[in-house]
């Protein structure tokens, strides 16, 4: 098997975080076992060879997947926590200031395919001169398998993989009726029928009681809340004991604290890239969105010299290998690619570091397909860059993408000079090509605790049912994601307040008015784009819905819209 190779010369990164940094020679990443370079996969654009491959693949992706039944034992999860292993070797690499690679070592540990932890040492760490990753083959492998547009292979076979389960479990235990906020107390009668507790109504009243400072009737509540909660059972009983959490900590006052502290803690990349990986299979929103955005972007570069992307939230970077790879099949060759990726300082000595990891694993990518690529790592405020610090260049293709994350910027009810309307004019002022925006389509931006709170429950709720009916309560990626992501969030929402809640989000129609009013106007939807997303769209659960409104692109479950994509150029 071929390995990754590292960032080559001529791969360009640039950082900056604050102080400035850049690095225009070699670059080294963690040496990976990888398929990368020996792929020929086709081309996911084509319209019916495309359907034909994102709808089977199983047969081809079994290697990577277990079983049903295999997969129900590796990741079958027991309230104590205890887990089966197998045994694995882990490669240990150091990285000082940056890249510079040194001697790797050996350390045994424990894998399970399902269960593949990555240990960083940021936590504890007292210098700022090194830090450690242990990684192992697995993580390349799911990386290409996940990322790139093979993926939708596995996706398929990971879903028939979880309807197996769901059809065993429901052998055994009967039928999941689905998160619908009330749970049935076993062994306890009244009157001839079992008690019905009604999680919704209780976290409502609890929700109340904390905000009238009532600390009495609130604990009461919050007592009969945890007895019939559990981060393990059905989709409202896990949804309640985030919330639960969320709760307790706002009436405690440590609301911000635990938030920090819980967002500081070292992230896996690999455990974060199990959870994307179950999300793309069992929910469309994610994929159909970087299709979205990817095949916008793919139109403009068919010829373009040098395309450049500016990711404001890039993150892992998690849509942009796919891209990579359609770029370097381009009749006539791939035009250079240059990304600038944005996010916030990273908590720690090292505030780019994350940026700078998603800025060397996409050269990775883009020196296995040959394609001429630049990266330039921004880590701050995303209101306090400049235009300078983007480095455009006059005759490049110019795409501004922010997939979801503008609900993160603060808006004018905690800073007057608004910084999602800071970040709009710059925008603006760069005129590119095209912005894609995406929106996460809430209301949950309230002043108010209350309103906020009834709005942030009936987003969630949507987002635990779909969970629930999709996937199986013992997978174990499904608690990664609800404790690591949705339960941040929940946390975020609930028990923060003023600049610490960073979860603003605001529907798609407020969105629309916010970009009008910076000199941005609507492009209309691509009517092939459309076509082929509604095709794609056929292969995930009868459930999920799809619409069009002001030529927004819309996504949802059972009819509440929770996703929205749009297309936009400076109108002036």
């Amino acid at each position: 098997m071929s390995h990754v190779p590292h960032v080559p010369d001529g791969v360009a990164l640039h950082s900056t975080s604050r102080s400035s940094y850049s690095s225009s020679g070699a670059v080294t990443d963690v040496r990976l076992d990888s398929p990368v370079s020996t792929l020929r996969i086709p081309d996911i654009f084509s319209d019916k060879e495309s359907i034909i491959q994102f709808k089977k693949g199983v047969e081809a992706a079994s290697k990577f997947l277990p079983t049903a039944n295999s997969l129900l034992a590796d990741v079958r999860y027991d309230v104590v926590g205890k887990e089966q292993y197998e045994e694995r070797k882990d490669a240990v690499v150091k990285v000082d200031n940056y890249g510079k690679k040194q001697s790797p070592e050996r350390s045994r540990g424990k894998k399970n395919y399902l269960r593949e932890d990555v240990i960083d040492s940021a936590e504890g760490r007292n210098n700022k001169q090194s830090a450690v990753f242990s990684e192992s083959t697995v993580w390349s492998e799911m990386f290409d398998r996940v990322l790139l547009c093979s993926a939708g292979k596995n996706e398929s076979a990971l879903r028939e993989t979880l309807q197996a389960i769901s059809k065993q479990n429901a052998l055994e235990n009967g039928p999941s009726k689905g998160s619908n906020g009330k749970k049935k107390i076993q062994g306890k009668k009244k009157g001839g029928k079992r008690d019905v507790v009604d999680l919704r109504t209780l976290l409502t009243n609890c929700a109340q009681a904390v905000a009238a400072g009532n600390q009495r009737t609130a604990n009461e509540l919050l007592k009969q809340i945890r007895q019939s909660c559990s981060p393990t059972g059905d989709g409202m009983q896990r949804l309640a004991y985030y919330f639960a959490d969320g709760l307790e900590a706002r009436m405690a006052g440590s609301g911000t604290h635990i938030y920090k502290a819980l967002i500081t803690r070292p992230v896996s990349a690999v455990d974060v890239l199990k959870a994307y990986h179950l999300r793309l299979a069992a929910c469309p929103f994610r994929p159909m969105s970087s299709f979205f955005s990817n095949k916008t972007i793919m139109n403009l570069a068919e010829k373009a010299s040098t395309v450049h992307i500016i990711d404001i939230g890039i993150m892992w970077g998690f849509q942009w290998p796919g891209l990579i790879q359609r770029l370097s099949s381009r009749p006539g060759g791939p035009p250079k690619l240059r990304i600038t990726g944005i996010d916030f300082p990273h908590p720690g000595f090292r505030p780019a570091e994350r940026v700078e990891e998603t800025g060397r694993r996409l050269a990775n990518y883009a020196e296995s397909f040959k394609v001429p690529f630049e990266f330039n790592a921004i880590a701050q405020k995303w209101e306090t860059v400049k235009v300078e610090d983007l480095k455009i260049n006059k005759g490049e293709v110019l795409v501004v993408n922010c997939l979801y994350r503008f609900r993160n910027l603060l808006d004018e009810t905690v800073v007057v000079n608004s910084p999602r309307d800071v970040v709009l004019n710059l925008i603006r002022k760069l005129n590119p090509d095209v912005f894609v925006q995406g929106t996460l389509n809430g209301a949950y931006n309230a002043p108010f605790f209350i309103m906020r709170f009834h709005q942030a429950l009936f987003h969630y709720s949507s987002l635990f049912d779909v969970a629930e009916a999709i996937v199986p309560r013992e997978v174990h990626e499904r608690m990664l994601l609800e404790k690591n992501i949705l339960g941040q969030e929940a946390m975020n929402v609930i028990a923060c307040e003023g600049a610490e809640r960073i979860e603003r989000p605001e529907t798609y129609k407020q969105w629309q008015v916010r970009i009008m009013k910076a000199g941005f106007r609507q492009l209309p939807l691509d009517e092939e784009i459309m076509r082929m997303i509604t095709e794609r769209f056929k292969v995930y659960d009868k459930n999920f819905v799809i619409d069009v409104d002001s030529e927004w692109l819309l996504q949802g479950w059972k009819g509440r819209i929770s996703h929205a994509l749009s297309t936009w150029k400076a109108a002036y």
